[in-house]
């Protein structure tokens, strides 16, 4: 088979993409990953083939989206995507519709429009059997409507998008007819007229969508998952020296991840003030912090070791517990050690992650405007001196391996593939 990857230039999303991909290629099927031509080199690090499309475009997503969506998307789901944690019954239709044109128009059409051209016309050239798109990169159903290519998701974290997608469909149908507006179909069916078809649902939410959660944190839609199991990669790393000895003292490390710094203007979470916090703990504290962030610490206890990387899937087995921000792939690299956690979420779905982690007993959460130093260290010390917390991640843990891996998956996508794709145009 042809399978075609695409995503926006996000590298924490197309990091998700890359053990499939393997699999994929390591099986004798041709891979090829579509993107921005300013992300080719972040694609050929993996050592897979990129074709570059469309324009260069910065992705500032929520800096884009009006002042009032933007702040409430810093603080979680903003409208419309926050119908995905919400109870239908209280949903109102002109917010919900108002929000839904907001992303199209500000958010979906941004990031799309500099690659949509290019996509469709090297997906026509190439022929690809199968498209496989991150969520929010809707070029890869236009480019699949426009070819007859089976395409699928392949989520980066629980299901927002769809869900919400879900219950605005449902709020929707209780509508008078002459007011069911839908500004994503509208938009995805312009392109697909244009391309020679016409809008389906599948152009929102896949074929169907690869899901690397397990049952009890998963957040379902209306659509076909297909279970997969997270591999960790984070790039080109290297495995630093003083990780080849076990620590002295149980070891905590502290990653908030890298959209804050890449998106925004930095950490909501105060690192400083948590670090001194810390500072009198018999514990060492590896803080994962990028240069820019570093410069606005004063003085750094002697407990901690301030790095600006190190490969996360090399130091998780190593810690008792872990400081973050329940970013998904920080959050998926450390379930599957498995560590206790301590989540400052703050961006879009990660407070609603850190709330399901948190029923299942593995995380002690604190909203990142509220996670003062001394709020983290108590939390801290809970997860490290209570077994509730180490036991029931490792139930999490034993969740994640029960499901497929991307190679055990191979064969089941061939079958999907050949049960979705229409004749090539």
């Amino acid at each position: 088979m042809r399978i075609l990857f695409t995503t926006t230039p996000d590298k924490s999303l197309f990091q998700q993409m890359v053990p499939l991909a393997w699999a994929l290629r390591t099986a004798g099927h041709e891979v090829r990953v579509a993107s921005q031509p300013s992300f080719t080199d972040v694609i050929t690090q993996a050592g897979l083939t990129a074709v570059p499309v469309g324009s260069a475009r910065d992705i500032q997503r929520l800096a884009r989206l009006k002042p009032e969506h933007a702040e409430a998307a810093r603080k979680g789901l903003p409208v419309p995507y926050d119908a995905a944690e919400r109870d239908p019954a209280e949903l109102d239709w002109e917010t919900t519709l108002a929000g839904y044109r907001d992303v199209v128009s500000q958010w979906h059409r941004t990031d799309n429009f500099p690659m949509i051209k290019d996509l469709v016309e090297f997906a026509r050239h190439w022929r690809p059997d199968l498209i496989i798109w991150e969520p929010l990169t809707y070029a890869g159903p236009i480019a699949a409507k426009a070819t007859g290519a089976a395409h699928a998701r392949l989520l980066w974290s629980i299901d927002v998008i769809g869900t919400a997608r879900t219950r605005f469909l449902e709020l929707k149908a209780r509508q008078p007819e002459a007011e069911r507006a839908d500004p994503l179909a509208d938009w995805l069916g312009g392109y697909a007229r244009k391309y020679g078809g016409e809008f389906t649902e599948d152009m929102a939410t896949g074929h169907f969508s690869i899901d690397q959660f397990p049952a009890s944190l998963r957040m379902t839609a209306d659509t076909h998952y297909v279970p997969m199991r997270y591999v960790p990669y984070g790039g080109p790393a290297v495995v630093p020296r003083w990780l080849w000895e076990e620590p002295a003292r149980p070891r905590v490390a502290l990653t908030l991840g890298i959209a804050a710094t890449s998106r925004f203007a930095g950490h909501v979470a105060d690192v400083g003030d948590i670090l001194d916090s810390l500072a009198d703990l018999d514990i060492e504290v590896v803080a994962t912090l990028a240069e820019s962030e570093q410069r606005k610490l004063g003085a750094v206890p002697g407990n901690v070791r301030l790095v600006s990387y190190v490969p996360l899937h090399a130091l998780l087995p190593t810690c008792s517990a872990v400081i973050n921000h329940a970013g998904p792939g920080t959050f998926l690299t450390t379930t599957l050690n498995p560590v206790p956690q301590v989540a400052v979420p703050w961006d879009f779905d990660e407070p609603e992650l850190a709330r399901r982690a948190a029923a299942q007993g593995s995380v002690l959460t604190i909203r990142a405007d509220r996670a003062t130093g001394p709020a983290v260290r108590e939390a801290l010390l809970r997860v490290l001196r209570e077994p509730g917390f180490r036991q029931a991640a490792t139930a999490l843990r034993d969740e994640f391996r029960a499901l497929p891996s991307p190679n055990e998956l191979v064969p089941r996508l061939e079958e999907l593939t050949a049960a979705y794709r229409t004749a090539i145009r």
